[in-house]
């Protein structure tokens, strides 16, 4: 199980299914099934727009969001597909608070419904900070399939380890 890294707390019968689909070539082709194509979401005002979009519709009396962005600093070694930063400055006598919303680069190229997945999960840490029960509820409200898409962007980035890009660049 050296290449599941992504699928560590999955069980056995998972993890040997997607070893075989590893085994046997056949990763790529079931995503590509299910995900036949990239988002169009490629600049960092369109990640804000599809970002803000989600939240007015689900989150509109949270604070506002004064960045979101991809960052291909972000590390996905470090188990971080997405991060969420609270950012107090001073600005005069005031002290200001903003939320920024930073989403892994390599996320450009991948399916619309694995950047809603990790853009719901940054969303939902304005309401819960903390990995809880009320905050995977919020994430399921916003996305009903959240933990399906979990598990399918798990097994995306391990195609990815395994066997490079899933789509060609634009």
């Amino acid at each position: 199980m050296r290449g599941l890294k992504y699928l560590a707390g999955y069980s056995e019968s998972v993890t040997s299914k997607v070893e075989r689909l590893i085994a046997d070539n056949k990763l790529g082709s079931v995503l590509l099934a299910k995900y036949p194509t990239p988002h169009q979401v490629r600049t960092d005002r369109a990640l804000y727009d599809f970002t803000v979009a989600i939240k007015n519709e689900f989150l509109r009396k949270s604070q506002p969001l004064s960045k979101v962005s991809y960052d291909p600093k972000i590390s996905v070694i470090n188990h971080a597909l997405g991060l969420h930063a609270f950012v107090s400055r001073v600005q005069g006598a005031k002290l200001t608070a903003k939320h920024e919303i930073k989403i892994a680069a390599l996320f450009k190229l991948a399916p619309v419904e694995f950047l809603r997945m990790i853009v719901v999960h940054e969303l939902a840490h304005l309401k819960e900070k903390e990995h809880n029960k009320a905050f995977y509820q919020l994430c399921e409200y916003m996305e009903p399939a959240y933990h399906q898409l979990e598990f399918d962007t798990r097994l995306y980035l391990t195609h990815l380890d395994s066997h490079g890009p899933l789509y060609q660049a634009p």
